[in-house]
């Protein structure tokens, strides 16, 4: 080994925890210390190995460690031998993927590190007869040459003794992973699929094929399969979609249930089924369950393609840029980008988030580093991209094109739905019926199913409303223009529109005309600086201003900005909407502190003076704009027609892509704006209810001047629901909509009629917009919740007192022994309670993880969750909804108090309008399917076992019913409810 690295061989090693460090010496003495002796042990002791370098700084009290790193981190290992695999950041969690068990959940100490370090290095050796070698030894000399702890080893490992050999690949050629991907190879395009129904004893039959002979039985699952038959059956006419709603309770099987009948449809019509799902950590469950129908990894690549939106993956072309630009930067950015280049070459998606990328990674290499490579600011330039070939996204995307089953998430088939509607789709009115007039007018990259299976679809109306709305801000106008305009001098590397154009443009009068005038134009949107000035009045000397957004990649290899004069900006018609947006929230809000948390905000009627004119002249500049975008589009379009004969097939699709980019990231965003201020004066209409709901929010965020960092006016559909319907299911063929809490029992009063009951689910996810009635189908859960569960109401502790709400956390995980999930309605009150009571936790052996407070992903954090089986987690609505935990490692789920709708202005217009006259019902029904949802969590498998408690003595008895039939909550004190909950574990053992 080379005298330049310290050995790992002969590294002490370190176990850190909220109360107890475990550490083994270099002479083989294995200590428990307090903190104090864990840092002096550091200072004494060489380098160390650790398992996840931040989060053992952060136990010790001390600052993150940049890189390199001056520990051992077995992570960082991990990832250069095991790239695009997944692994819960824990002792326990590596030792588990490497095979060497999960000590039966008792704590990993310090003395397994060396162990794990020796299995790893065992494994590197192995891949010296692969073909990755070449590969892996430039990497691993470009890593040396930085000065990377583990190259020592690593060299070693890969038996490296000089440099590397001439006709080898080089050290510098190692990063450049752009250069040694596949390409895609583009095919014919796949015919319209045929309309062939699937039988439900064919669906059956796939079903136990799908199983096999050993799976165990479930009876609602085959009648799942049974009823989502209906939604595969050729419809009767245009607008006229096969719909089924299927409520399936917990423990049903429904993914399977749905894939066997969507699978063999696939099959029989080559066409795809889009199987759409709230998150991308259910992406990902839905995605290992198909291994079942195909379990060659190989061949379910080609059947089964995981689609999400562009921003997702790694950007060749960014990372092009970050590799130029690190070496100027110091060894950190070089070692962050060669183990993403190792990952790069290994993954199979080339997804950053959610994907095969660790979701640790980022902590420990530099988010920095997956922004920078991401492209987070829509400036994909297409066709015109030198990687176009290799891109990650359109092998994704042409992949689907030919696949069986696409897998992508609410927030994209509902961007896919509102780009739809943006080309053209009339308005609706309230009470209109949608028609089917735009199935073959969707120009999407895609594109167009006809077949969408809609698992958790309780949230279809969020994701509409998400995807529907308008919003005009600072931060979205600021945006649009360094899209337009570029970097306007700054340090930021991003690329304007003339850039991305210029060499199609240039000379040619037609193009660049409209272009000059876009560009022009676009200095009505918001100036650099423009979040400082809307705290001072036009023409007056500028306050030193607080930062614009960071650039990410000025973030990951920063330089000394310029010095910049920069003239005040006068009479900049979006700044001044904004800023009498903004003082009009100020007069309408309660006091004059600093803007709350979760922002302020106040309704749009009645305006402050001179708002109206200034929306007026905002509406007449932000046409200015994108009336010669629209003219260079029809120009691009004339060209591909013009010059058939001599565009070859490279410059179409740049032309083609740049015309959608056009469209979708500039016209359609301004045209909304514009019919957003056109109507700006109109007040709702007080006859009935109105189409729109529209108010200004201010935004706060933690550390800029005031609190302030952005303010809006925002256009939400009263009823989401109507734009989903007209544009995404009315031209479909056929959808099945499924969740295990589609209704609620009690949505009119206790005697509801099992029809009202059934409406209401309707109204929640845009079925009774469609003019087919939908098959309706309840599939009760086999599991039996009145020996399974317990559900206790906790009466005696106060809401409002953080400390006694602390100290009830901290009995009740103590009472289960761990396995426990906390959820909370409000992020400050989460990070309370964690900072409160992980350190007692820790030293009862029961680790603390918590969303918002540890630095790592939803996806990560349940993975460590689900391997620590005794640790705890708190977490707020992602956790509340699609995570997945079956086993003993979730055995008590821990509410802080009721979930009750936020009282914004949206919540209540829609009470108002939407509750038929009873706003109180429609609270107690948001309440109750959250609380259903809640529930759902505790019982994954007819061996689970598990409490909930609902820390809320204020409970209303109405809202009860959430529970399933047979549970019957109790009403009782904090240490009633920790000696029931000792007792009923005790039963099991």
């Amino acid at each position: 080994m080379s005298a330049a690295f310290p050995s790992p061989y002969e590294a002490p090693a370190l176990v850190a925890g909220h109360g107890f460090f475990s550490c083994l010496t270099v002479d083989g003495e294995l200590l428990t210390l307090n903190r104090t002796r864990a840092k002096q042990f550091l200072q004494e002791e060489p380098a160390p190995l650790v398992v996840h370098a931040p989060a053992t700084a952060r136990m010790l009290g001390m600052t993150p460690p940049g890189q390199p790193a001056p520990w051992f981190d077995l992570l960082e290992l991990f990832a250069f031998v095991h790239p695009a695999r997944s692994v819960a950041p824990t002792p326990r969690g590596l030792a588990i993927a490497l095979g060497l068990g999960d000590f039966d959940g008792r704590r990993v100490e310090a003395n397994t590190l060396p162990d794990l370090a020796a299995r790893l290095l065992t494994d590197l050796r192995a891949l010296k007869s692969t073909p990755a070698h070449p590969f892996l030894v430039a990497l691993a000399t470009r890593l040396a040459q930085t000065g990377w702890i583990w190259s020592g080893a690593v060299m070693e490992a890969l038996e490296i003794t000089g440099p590397v050999s001439r006709e080898a690949m080089q050290p510098g050629e190692a990063l450049r992973i752009w250069d040694q991907l596949p390409k895609w190879e583009d095919t014919a395009r796949r015919p319209p699929p045929g309309s062939n129904p699937v039988t439900p004893a064919e669906a059956r039959t796939r079903l136990g094929q799908i199983l096999g002979p050993d799976a165990e039985i479930r009876v609602g699952q085959a009648d799942f399969a049974d009823v989502a038959t209906h939604a595969f059956e050729p419809r009767e006419g245009m607008g006229f979609p096969r719909v089924v709603l299927a409520e399936a309770g917990t423990g049903t099987g429904k993914t399977l249930g749905y894939i066997a009948p969507a699978s063999l449809w696939a099959e029989r019509n080559g066409g795809a089924v889009w199987i759409s799902t709230y998150t991308r950590h259910l992406q990902r469950q839905i995605e290992a369950e198909t291994a079942r129908l195909h379990p060659d990894p190989a061949v379910r690549r080609n059947h089964v393609v995981v689609r999400k939106g562009r921003e997702n993956y790694l950007c060749l072309l960014n990372m092009e840029e970050a590799v130029n630009i690190a070496p100027t930067r110091g060894p950190g950015p070089v070692i962050a980008l060669a183990l993403l280049a190792r990952w790069g070459m290994a993954t199979m998606e080339g997804d950053l988030f959610g994907g095969d990328l660790p979701g640790w990674f980022g902590d420990i290499l530099g988010h920095g580093v997956l922004s920078a490579t991401a492209d987070r600011r829509g400036e994909c330039i297409h066709g015109a991209c030198p990687h176009y070939q290799r891109c990650f996204v359109e092998h994704s995307i042409r992949r689907a094109q030919d696949a069986d089953l696409v897998i992508a998430n609410h927030a994209l088939v509902m961007a896919q739905a509102a780009w739809a509607q943006s080309q053209g789709l009339p308005a609706l009115e309230q009470g209109d019926q949608p028609e089917a007039t735009l199935e073959e007018a969707v120009p999407d990259e895609d594109g167009i199913p006809t077949r969408y299976v809609f698992d958790e679809g309780h949230h279809l109306a969020d994701a509409a409303d998400g995807a529907f709305a308008l919003e005009l801000s600072g931060l979205e106008a600021a945006e649009l223009r360094r899209w337009l305009l570029g970097a306007e001098g700054s340090r930021s590397r991003a690329r304007g529109l003339r850039r991305r154009l210029d060499d199609l443009v240039a000379g040619n009068p037609r193009l660049e005309t409209p272009l000059d005038a876009a560009l022009l134009a676009a200095k009505a949107l918001p100036a650099p600086g423009w979040s400082g000035r809307l705290w001072i009045e036009p023409q007056t000397d500028r306050p030193e201003e607080p930062p614009e957004p960071e650039d990410v990649t000025a973030s990951l290899f920063p330089v000394p900005a310029p010095v910049q004069l920069v003239e005040p900006v006068i009479d900049n018609p979006t700044e001044t909407v904004l800023r009498l947006l903004r003082d009009q929230v100020l007069a309408r809000t309660v006091g004059n502190g600093p803007v709350r948390r979760n922002g302020s905000e106040c309704d749009l009627h009645p305006m402050i003076d001179g708002l109206g004119e200034a929306a007026d002249t905002l509406a007449r500049a932000l046409s200015r704009i994108a009336e010669p975008l629209r003219t260079l589009v029809n120009r691009l379009e004339d060209k591909l027609r013009e010059d058939t004969d001599t565009l070859d097939t490279a410059a179409r699709a740049r032309i083609e892509a740049m015309i959608r980019s056009l469209q979708r990231r500039a016209i359609g965003r301004l045209d909304g704006w514009v019919s957003m201020l056109t109507t700006f004066c109109t007040p709702p209409d007080e006859v009935g209810p109105p189409q729109f709901i529209r108010f200004i929010r201010l935004e706060a965020r933690e550390g800029q001047r005031r609190g302030e960092q952005d303010v809006g006016l925002h256009q939400h559909w009263l009823d989401p629901t109507l734009p989903f319907a007209a544009v995404l299911a009315a031209p479909a063929h056929g959808l099945l909509i499924t969740s295990a809490t589609l209704r609620d029992e009690t949505d009119t009063d206790q005697s509801a009629e099992a029809e009202q009951i059934w409406e209401a689910a309707e109204a929640r996810v845009g079925a009774s917009h469609l003019p087919s009635p939908a098959l309706r189908a309840s599939l009760a859960s086999p599991f039996d919740y009145s020996r399974q569960t317990r559900v206790f109401i906790v009466n005696d502790v106060a809401h409002d007192d953080p400390d006694t709400l602390a100290a009830a956390f901290q009995a009740l995980f103590l009472a289960s022994g761990g396995g426990g999930l906390g959820l909370f309605t409000a992020i400050e009150r989460l990070r309370t309670v964690h900072r409160k009571i992980a350190a007692p936790l820790e030293e009862e052996g029961i680790p603390l993880y918590a969303q918002h407070v540890d630095a790592m992903d939803n996806t990560t954090l349940v993975d460590v969750f689900r391997t620590e089986t005794d640790s705890c987690l708190l977490g707020t609505d992602a956790m509340r909804d699609g995570v997945d935990v079956p086993g003993h490692a979730l055995r008590l789920v821990a509410f802080e108090r009721v979930p009750w709708p936020r009282p914004d202005i949206l919540h209540r217009e829609r009470r108002m309008h939407l509750s038929q006259g009873n706003p109180r019902l429609y609270d107690d029904r948001l309440a109750r399917l959250r609380l259903r949802q809640a529930f759902g969590r505790l019982i994954r498998t007819r061996t689970d076992r598990g409490v909930f408690v609902l820390l809320d003595r204020r409970t209303p008895s109405r809202l009860l019913s959430a529970f399933p039939s047979g549970v019957i909550p109790h009403r009782l004190g904090i240490a009633a409810a920790v000696e029931e909950i000792r007792t009923f574990f005790a039963e099991e053992n």
